[in-house]
């Protein structure tokens, strides 16, 4: 079985409107099992946590996602994270990817995907982002629920009623992108708020996890290990396991508010919710805003 670095931090946070805020989170990446290079990075730095998955030839895409990492990671150490702050990084990463075009084209480029803690407003909130095909997963009460949208021709194709979901996971352009960070792209997230609410499990990652686990299988090992340490390794070695057919990575975090909780979850509703689907649409997320209704903050 192939090795594996992972990466595990916490922090606690006192909050402007009263109270406490504990995080914990986990990270791993790893290039697969049939791929030479590794073209994922991967950015798990409170309070921002990013996965990008880079295309193009050569080192092409490995430089698209190292570029949007460094340039994402510089707004960590500058403490100003928001929608505006968060483009002007991507465009700098642009022109990091145009500087090297020895290795470099007009197809190069990078999904960006991941989630920020807002904590400028009395009651904090998340915000997502998504350009591409990764994507973020939030478990909560017990279900779990694909919070972004990919941006891909299969997922067109699904929302106008000419492919289904199960015919979309063999679909012949599953790895086709309609929209990334690169020369010929725009750097313009789709942003969703959500409450921060305590039990709280968010997933960011690759099309490389998804490629080896349903979204059933993803809440298994949720639901499975409550370390987010060890739910990343128990993905990580089932993906590699699997067949591990592309780059690979997962971000885990984890929300600890007491006395918070979904407002419309009871505790019958609870058990119903664990018995259920795996797969909710984000508009059925308790506590979630509309595409791109963050991008005003």
């Amino acid at each position: 079985m192939p090795e594996f670095d992972a990466i595990a931090d916490r922090r606690t946070i006192t909050l402007k409107g009263g109270g406490e805020l504990s995080l914990s989170w986990a990270a791993v990446t790893h290039r697969g099992m049939r791929r030479e290079l590794n073209q994922d990075a991967v950015l798990a730095d409170f309070p921002l946590f990013i996965v990008a998955d880079g295309m193009g030839g050569h080192l092409g895409g490995e430089i698209a996602s190292a570029s949007a990492v460094d340039r994402l990671g510089d707004l960590v150490r500058d403490g100003r994270i928001n929608p505006k702050s968060i483009e002007k990084a991507l465009s700098r990463a642009v022109k990091d990817i145009v500087s090297h075009p020895e290795a470099t084209d007009d197809g190069t480029g990078t999904t960006v995907t991941g989630i920020f803690l807002d904590t400028t407003a009395i009651e904090p909130t998340w915000v997502t982002l998504n350009i591409g095909d990764s994507r973020v997963y939030l478990l909560r009460e017990g279900t779990l629920a694909q919070v972004t949208t990919d941006h891909s021709v299969v997922q067109e194709l699904i929302a106008s009623g000419r492919l289904s979901p199960e015919e979309a996971e063999n679909h012949p352009y599953g790895n086709v992108i309609t929209r990334a960070v690169g020369p010929s792209e725009s750097v313009h997230p789709d942003y969703i708020r959500l409450d921060v609410l305590d039990g709280d499990r968010f997933v960011i990652c690759s099309d490389g996890l998804t490629k080896e686990l349903t979204d059933f299988g993803i809440r298994h090992f949720l639901l499975e290990n409550a370390d987010p340490l060890v739910a990343i390794e128990q993905m990580m070695r089932a993906c590699l396991d699997n067949g591990g057919r592309d780059n690979i990575s997962i971000v885990v975090v984890d929300v600890r508010r007491p006395g918070t909780r979904p407002p419309d979850v009871t505790d019958d509703d609870t058990d119903t919710a664990e018995r259920g689907s795996a797969r909710r649409s984000q508009a059925n997320l308790p506590g979630a805003s509309s595409p791109r209704a963050a991008s005003g903050i």
